[in-house]
């Protein structure tokens, strides 16, 4: 058993995934917020045997030059607690802050757009991501390419330990689910869901797009579209002046407890998102049993491969999106059979409780190298 701080920027539904199966083990478990954005903690709640420790941070947004006035009580809380190991992440931030206190053994999460998107975009942030990972002992991470880009960043390749976060798999499921159909009037259209933020990175604008120039040609073809962001009058004003706008339901945020109903109700996943590592709604639609069609970018690449699961088009691609659709559409008659090699993946590959292991062993492989390097043997 290991005193552990579970050190997140805020308290998202991967925190609280995360939360719930570290209550499970044997490891006693604090809870460091940097940060609160978004829907109160109360409404999610908190396993009752991690323990919350409140300190002069996580009661309000913060950017990052303000959160480094947050080091000097970090190590106030690493004094009091006195943890056997941290982990932390995003890179750049939380795990940032524990890095400077000068804590190890830091076992350090990737969120994938960290690495993948943030650092390639400001000099700051991979100057952050560099020096974090100098002084991380263990790196997680949920795909290859995000492995490469801490490799790239200089941190040492066997001291990664990679694992898709992975989905319940017993409620995402492929059983049928018609009263959201039947709700939205749509029992016999041809239904797509979309669950990324309407943020540019997850390219929403470009799936808009790409349905309506489908739409065009379909006129049985729906668009579910969940979620939230900083471009919904944009994506709006798309399907307006398209004149698609009466054929997508914006449903917003759906709690964890409807989600899987709305996979069931769709016949098509598709993401037009520019960076992800193994995107955890991939990997729910995957188990949901639904075909797939995504932008070409590594970590999607890990998952599809075309013709057996769904279909792949160029990242940004409009046109090449509303070909897949169309294509999609054409070939419905296969659907059934992409959607159940889509659940055979699912199966072998993102089964949450078997991957969470991996977390528990990057844990302990964190202990036993520092344990060594207390020894005098280096990492």
């Amino acid at each position: 058993m290991a005193k552990v701080i579970y050190f997140s920027r805020n308290f998202s539904p991967h925190d609280h995934r995360f939360l719930s199966a570290l209550a499970e083990t044997s490891h006693e478990v604090f809870w460091l917020r940097l940060e609160r954005r978004g829907r109160k903690l109360e409404e999610r709640g908190l396993p009752p045997s991690i323990t919350q420790i409140h300190w002069r941070g996580g009661e309000r947004p913060v950017s990052w030059l303000q959160s480094l006035a947050l080091i000097g009580d970090l190590r106030r809380v690493i004094r009091e607690v006195q943890p056997d190991l941290i982990h932390a992440g995003p890179v750049h931030s939380t795990a940032f802050l524990a890095a400077a206190a000068g804590f190890q053994p830091l076992v350090t999460m990737s969120l994938g757009s960290d690495l993948l998107y943030e650092a390639e975009r400001s000099a700051l942030v991979r100057w952050a991501a560099a020096y974090t990972l100098e002084r991380t002992t263990v790196f997680t991470g949920d795909c290859l390419t995000v492995r490469e880009k801490a490799v790239e960043l200089g941190f040492p390749a066997e001291r990664c330990v990679l694992f898709p976060w992975g989905v319940d798999l017993e409620r995402f499921t492929s059983a049928s689910y018609a009263d959201i159909r039947e709700w939205l009037g749509w029992r016999d259209k041809f239904v797509i869901i979309s669950m990324r933020a309407w943020e540019p990175v997850y390219g929403v604008d470009v799936l808009v797009r790409g349905f309506a120039r489908a739409a065009r040609q379909i006129p049985d073809l729906r668009l579910l579209l969940l979620g939230g962001g900083s471009q919904e009058r944009l994506l709006q004003n798309i399907l307006r002046k398209n004149k698609v706008l009466n054929r997508v339901q914006f449903a917003g945020q759906i709690s964890q407890n409807d989600l899987p109903d709305y996979y069931r109700s769709a016949d098509l996943y598709v993401s037009a998102s520019h960076s992800d590592g193994s995107s955890v709604s991939l990997m729910e639609a995957l188990a949901s049993g639904l075909p797939v069609i995504v932008s070409d970018i590594p970590g999607n690449c890990e998952w599809i491969t075309p013709g057996e699961q769904g279909w792949l088009f160029p990242d940004g691609g409009e046109k090449a999106l509303a070909n897949c659709i169309l294509q999609a559409y054409q070939q419905r008659s296969q659907l059934p059979e992409m959607g159940a090699a889509a659940r055979r993946l699912a199966e072998q590959r993102a089964d949450w409780p078997r991957n969470f292991q991996k977390l528990l062993e990057a844990y302990q492989l964190a202990l036993d190298l520092h344990s060594s390097s207390q020894n005098g043997v280096a990492l």
